[in-house]
């Protein structure tokens, strides 16, 4: 890709998180508008991952600029697409005071329960999804395929054999951005050369690995969706599966780095000396108080007041990273790897 020349370079890790990923859709936007870096690899799930190609797509056909109208036309898109047979209509009182949750409803009770007694193959026989046409309508797949110089890899989980599966940039199309974001209550199972795939969420959100095995960039940036800490005890059942939802979707980018950290103190201590092995800078960038203050309901909320909030979160979680960090890419971690992940 162009215009990297003589930038600081870094590799972005995308966490899914459904509407949630409006906030990564802010990060990358204020990320694109900062000359002074250059983004050269992604590794994305579920709306990460699309997060990721639309943002590459973008940036081939307009550079810093193409990159950041494409995105917020997908998430104008998406909120069009999906809120035209959203049942589960927020009041203005509800926007008004920031309640986002669509769990006070109802409706959004007796769809979830609906969900757990019928499955997709029942409630949606003809396998519908709007994210489909969006994504082949603004994303070109075949320019994108092949182009060698992009790294952008994405993580679906295959159902038979729980493990992940990681596409790289070579092997992109729309089937695979929608088996990486495939819920298994809302959608059919998505089949790529005889197997299928859900969400890459249960198995690496996002997978870390590519990243650091097929790139030469030593600065790994985390753009955190899913908050990690939550003071207190959940008590009710709501809270409760917010939690568990929280937990399950980070347990994967956990794991990932606790094996980081590992490596990173036997090279600083000099216990391993080996060429695939190099000490990493990581650095995060997130919200964790506002989207601690999201349940998980909220990720099905297509709202474009709703997605221009958190677009508006991550656009200011990305200034104030890279006013405080910004010097630091290229020369240490921002991130205590220890205190955040192990």
């Amino acid at each position: 890709m162009s215009d990297g020349a003589g930038k600081k370079r870094i590799n972005v890790a995308l966490q899914g998180g459904g509407a949630h990923g409006a906030f990564t859709w802010g990060v990358l936007d204020r990320l694109a508008q900062e000359h002074r870096i250059y983004m050269t690899g992604f590794s994305g799930t579920s709306a990460g991952a699309m997060n990721g190609v639309v943002f590459v797509d973008g940036f081939i056909k307009g550079s810093r600029q193409g990159a950041i109208d494409a995105m917020r036309e997908f998430w104008r898109r998406t909120s069009m697409a999906t809120d035209a047979w959203n049942p589960f209509r927020q009041t203005q009182w509800d926007k008004y005071v920031g309640n986002w949750n669509l769990d006070v409803q109802p409706l959004f009770w007796v769809f979830d329960m609906i969900t757990r007694m019928l499955s997709p193959y029942e409630l949606n026989p003809l396998n519908v999804n709007p994210l489909r046409d969006i994504l082949t309508e603004l994303v070109d797949f075949e320019a994108l395929r092949a182009r060698d110089d992009i790294r952008v890899f994405v993580t679906a989980t295959n159902v038979e054999t729980n493990k992940a599966r990681v596409f790289e940039s070579h092997e992109l199309t729309v089937d695979v951005l929608l088996a990486s974001a495939c819920l298994p209550l809302l959608f059919q199972a998505v089949e790529i050369d005889g197997a299928h795939y859900w969400d890459g969420g249960y198995i690496g959100n996002p997978s870390v690995y590519p990243l650091i095995h097929n790139t030469d960039c030593d600065d790994l940036v985390i753009i955190q969706v899913n908050p990690i800490n939550r003071p207190g005890v959940p008590r009710t059942s709501r809270e409760i599966l917010n939690r568990i939802n929280e937990i399950s979707f980070n347990s994967t980018l956990m794991r990932e780095m606790r094996t980081v950290a590992t490596v990173t103190k036997m090279i600083e201590e000099g216990s391993v000396n080996l060429p695939h092995y190099r000490r990493l800078r990581i650095h995060a960038i997130e919200a964790e108080a506002e989207m601690a203050a999201l349940g998980a309901s909220s990720k099905l909320n297509p709202d474009w007041d709703f997605l221009c909030h958190l677009h508006d979160v991550g656009q200011r979680a990305a200034d104030q990273w890279l006013e405080e960090n910004l010097e630091n890419v290229g020369v240490r971690s921002t991130v205590d790897i220890h205190e955040k992940y192990v």
